[in-house]
Formats: C-alpha cells, structure tokens, sequence
C-alpha cells in the first residue's frame, strides 16, 4: 500500500523542489495528482476483475514492479511533460492496490482480526507519507529529489522480490466474470463510492498542497514543509488502526461521517494558520486522524459486505470514487492556490469533507447499511 501511492507523496512533498526545479506552476502540481488518479479511477474496476482472476500474489508483485518504474521515470523527468506521462503510468499499481490487499486479507485472516488487520494495512499508504515527508525528504536535500525517488525505485523492487518469496501462492487463474458482470457499483457500496469521492477531493487536496502552503505562505523551509507531510503520515497510521479496530458491526456504519465531519475542522485549522502559524501542525494531524481514516474504515466496511467472489471487484468500485476525488480536487485548489488564495481552498476542503460527511451520516441515518453489501 506504501509504494502504491509513494509517487504522489513524493511530488507533494518535494513540491517546492519540483517547482523550482522543473519551473512547473502549482497548477501543473496539482494536475500530477489529477493523471495519477484518474488513470487510476478508470482502471479500478478492470483491475478489480483482474485480481478476482490470477489472485493477490501476482497482482501485488505486479504493481510493486509498476511503482518501481513508474518512480524511476519521474526521477528522470526532464520537465512537466515527461512527469506527466510517469504518473499517469504509477496510476496502474494504484488500481491493483485495494482490490489485492483486501483479497488477501480475505483469503489468510480469521474475521474476528480482518478489521485490525485491515487498519495496520490501510496505515501502509500513510508510511508511504512519512517516507515522502521525512526520511526521502531529507535525503533529497544531500542527493537531489532525483536522487531520493530512485532510492525509492530500488526499494520497491526489492519489495516485490519480497512478495513473491513471502506470500502464499495463488490459486490457479480462473475465468473472468463474464459480460454481464456488474461494473456499476450498487446499494451499499454505491454509498460507499459517493463518500469516497468527496472524502478523496478533499484529502488530494491536502496531500498535494499541504507542503507548498507551508514554504509559500507560512515561511516555513523546504525540510520543514516535508515535515508536514510526514506528520499527517504518523497520525494517519495511527488514526487507520484505532478507528479500523473499532470498526465492528453496529459500530461501524456511523464511523465514516463522523470521521468526515472532524475532517472539517481539520480543514478550519490548516485555514487558521494563515493567520496563526503554529495551527499547521495540529491541521495536518487531525487530517490524519479523521480523513484519511475515514478512508481505511470504508475498506472495512467493503470487506464486512462483499458478495462472495466479488472481494477484488467491490474494493475496486469504491476504490474508483476515492481516486476520482483524488482527480478532480487538486486542480481545483490549484487554480486558488496559484492565484493566492489558500484561505478559499481550504474552505473548498472543508466544504468537500462537508458532503462526504451528509453521505455518510444520511446512509446510517435512513437504515440503508443491508448484511450482504448490495
């Protein structure tokens, strides 16, 4: 889960480097977050379906091998074109992700520990952010940017030897589902993809900008602003595995909006700090603690509803929605980013943190949560 999303923490992180670098505007920033999730949207339900088929061993070495690549080309990007293309390439792992993941918590652990486990999993994608915020960060300004995000290639692709010594075989590949297999996510996981779409906008947004608000308009210095990143990581980790632990049936199903509505205020504090410095760091911490949370209780709740032999192809649907607000939510913070105006993009976070909120609070209000997850 760390390498699949590592790219895009990376460009987050590395912002400013990049900006100055590769003289790219906010904007250009915000649309590597736009490619990357949006490659990653339209192929989540096709990657759903192939994880379904050749089993989560394959896929998992798969896209640690795609994340390798894909990292090693954005190191060599010579300018905004080339990174472009690089990460719209690191969407494929992306896709891959939560359907093989969740397959094979399905697959090896016992139901009664698939909710922590589940947690202890999602908190991979925000080590992928402290990695990008801290360590790689760090390492960027004695090696260069380029420097830390091949490191970060040859880490994946011994990650991926990794897998296929360590993970149980899969099961012979079956046949795909056939033609009339639905691609069109229905009854609760339906609600569950809405939520996800207005949750991601919303956490893109933060992921992508948070660093560069933090050298251009809070005065903070390149190894401070990647600190940020690395905080809303840690807390991110830590928040997937409390909250996916408490995720138990009867329990579960109001956990999403209230986490989505914490997440506003979260959004409120990083708009404080314009005026009020210091409210950076416990913005990006309850951004972790709430939003990115709310994330990791969605798969739970996938898990707890999907239809036999539909794991992998469920995952993927609600994993659609959350990367299709990964696409559209930073380049709209872009356009107020690049004209000034963080204090209306931080408005525009809360108001998307906002809805994921009146989603989930309105399912689990109307009784719409079924046992079977149609």
């Amino acid at each position: 889960m760390a390498f699949s999303m590592l790219q895009l923490f990376l460009l987050g992180a590395l912002g400013p480097r990049l900006v100055d670098e590769l003289d790219i505007s906010p904007t250009v920033l915000g649309l590597t977050t736009t490619i990357g999730f949006g490659t990653a949207a339209v192929l989540s339900p096709v990657g759903g379906r192939i994880v379904d088929r050749v089993g989560p061993r394959r896929a998992l070495a798969a896209l640690l091998l795609l994340s390798a690549v894909a990292l090693g080309l954005i190191g060599a990007a010579p300018g905004a074109g080339f990174l472009l293309a690089a990460v719209a390439l690191g969407g494929l792992p992306q896709a891959l992700a939560n359907p093989a993941t969740n397959k094979a918590i399905l697959a090896a652990v016992e139901p009664a520990r698939r909710g922590a486990v589940t947690g202890m999993k999602q908190s991979g994608v925000q080590l992928g952010a402290f990695a990008a915020g801290l360590p790689l960060a760090a390492l960027a300004g004695g090696i260069g940017w380029r420097g830390a995000v091949w490191t970060a290639a040859g880490a994946a692709v011994a990650t991926a030897g990794w897998a296929l010594r360590a993970l149980p075989a899969d099961p012979p590949a079956r046949p795909g589902a056939g033609p009339g297999a639905a691609v069109v996510p229905r009854g609760a996981i339906a609600w569950l993809t809405v939520f996800s779409l207005f949750l991601g906008c919303g956490i893109a947004s933060v992921n992508t900008y948070l660093a560069l608000y933090g050298a251009h308009r809070l005065d903070l210095g390149p190894g401070a602003a990647g600190a940020l990143v690395a905080v809303l990581g840690v807390a991110g980790v830590v928040g997937r595995v409390a909250w996916s632990r408490a995720a138990t049936p009867g329990r579960a199903e109001w956990l999403p909006g209230g986490l989505a509505a914490g997440a506003v205020g979260a959004a409120v504090l990083l708009a404080g700090a314009a005026a009020v410095g210091p409210l950076v760091w416990p913005g990006a911490v309850a951004v972790g603690v709430f939003a990115v949370s709310a994330n990791a209780v969605s798969m739970v709740l996938v898990m707890q509803r999907a239809a036999p032999g539909r794991a992998g192809q469920d995952s993927a649907l609600v994993s659609a929605g959350f990367f299709t607000g990964f696409a559209v939510g930073p380049p709209l913070f872009g356009l107020l980013a690049s004209a000034g105006h963080y204090g209306w993009g931080w408005a525009l976070v809360a108001a998307e943190f906002a809805a994921a909120s009146a989603v989930g609070v309105g399912w689990a209000v109307r009784g719409r949560w079924r046992p079977e997850g149609r």
